[in-house]
């Protein structure tokens, strides 16, 4: 076991020290290309300065139908966009190599999600291997990736089994999201349709996964686990919850991925009675606030965090300006934050106050067809 074991730290000590590497490499950047998914035909790129926070249309730079989620490779050189497409079909996972002069995307290939309606991808720490989260099937699919940047065959299928008590939105597992713990050892998928966190542990070298001891992570009846955020120091976990309004905290043991629940509160606005069905949720890289969007009440929540226990105080509620703010983040400057409002064609972007943590519109409101997620790649 000693052997084992050490052989464990020193990957660890790897990964960290390959993250740290990445970080200041890109320290003094601030010319970035922001590339914006889409319910839609393709993908919209932009240059985006963050020192001034303005921004400049390229144009769209990859097709693909309805990439609603994107994610990169550890040096960026490639782009991976899901393909959510419903009914009966399952979706895809399109693969394009990154021209960081002009903001352009090359097609590589695609593949199947092996599942119905792929919402969200992550890319390993070593950028071995592509994990793919299918919302309407449930199943969470991994694949190779190789050194030229495609996507190989399917490599491993994770499903799951049950229901919530919810009828009409929790008739069987609905997986809405992959995160990659920093060490590179572990997947953390929410499932709104279980209210559960499922857990599974990462082999780069084979693109494999097999569930983790926990296997998941379990959420009250009827609350809907979207998506997750970890604070900088993995000590706690920020669950969006879609069917409640509510984000959960979770104290989190980052040896073994087990949680337990410290805190509820809601994302919306005393005695607000309207339709509401949170989204995003992000922490900034200070481990200090909490971002949040509420499709419905179309508006972003911002929270305290409390540095003692990490639970939450809500601070702030500021419209969306648009309809059905969907995605959100947070630019590499840590100075602006992007909402992408689906229903109305639109994303805004805010000044994040520095010491407050609270969020002011910058006028910009950019204008293109139903943009849900955001990537920031430096550019050249």
């Amino acid at each position: 076991m000693r052997p084992s074991n050490v052989a464990f730290s020193f990957t660890a000590i790897s990964l960290l020290a390959m993250s740290s590497l990445a970080a200041t490499k890109h320290l003094d950047q601030t010319k970035y290309i922001l590339y914006v998914g889409s319910y839609g035909k393709g993908i919209q790129a932009y240059q985006f300065d963050s020192a001034t926070g303005q921004l400049k249309d390229i144009g769209r730079s990859g097709d693909a139908v309805n990439p609603s989620f994107l994610a990169a490779d550890p040096d960026f050189r490639y782009l991976y966009a899901v393909s959510e497409v419903e009914g009966n079909v399952n979706g895809g996972v399109a693969a394009f190599s990154i021209d960081r002069e002009n903001g352009s995307l090359r097609a590589l290939n695609s593949v199947s999600s092996a599942g119905v309606a792929p919402c969200h991808l992550a890319v390993d720490k070593t950028g071995k291997m592509l994990i793919v989260a299918n919302y309407t099937s449930g199943g969470v699919s991994a694949y190779p990736i190789g050194h030229d940047g495609r996507i190989g065959e399917i490599s491993a299928l994770l499903t799951a089994k049950g229901q919530g008590p919810n009828a009409e939105r929790q008739e069987g597992p609905h997986a809405h999201e992959v995160l990659i713990s920093s060490d590179n050892a572990r997947a953390y998928v929410p499932d709104l349709g279980l209210d559960e966190i499922r857990l599974y542990r990462l082999d780069p070298s084979k693109a494999g996964l097999a569930p983790n001891d926990p296997p998941v992570v379990k959420q009250s009846p009827g609350m809907g686990p979207r998506h997750l955020a970890f604070s900088p120091d993995e000590k706690f976990a920020y669950v969006m919850n879609e069917l409640k309004s509510e984000v959960s905290v979770f104290k989190h043991d980052k040896a073994t991925g087990n949680m337990t629940k410290v805190q509820d509160v809601s994302s919306i606005a005393p005695g607000y009675s309207g339709e509401n069905g949170p989204a995003e949720i992000l922490v900034d890289s200070r481990g200090k606030f909490v971002y949040a969007t509420n499709r419905g009440a179309d508006n972003i929540a911002v929270f305290s965090i409390d540095s003692y226990d990490g639970t939450l105080r809500q601070i702030q509620l500021i419209s969306s300006e648009g309809t059905m703010p969907r995605g959100l983040e947070i630019d590499p400057s840590g100075r602006f934050i992007f909402a992408g409002n689906q229903k109305t064609d639109n994303f805004v972007v805010y000044h994040i106050d520095p010491k407050a943590g609270t969020l002011t519109a910058t006028g910009q409101v950019i204008h293109t067809p139903s943009p849900v997620a955001f990537l920031f790649v430096p550019s050249k």
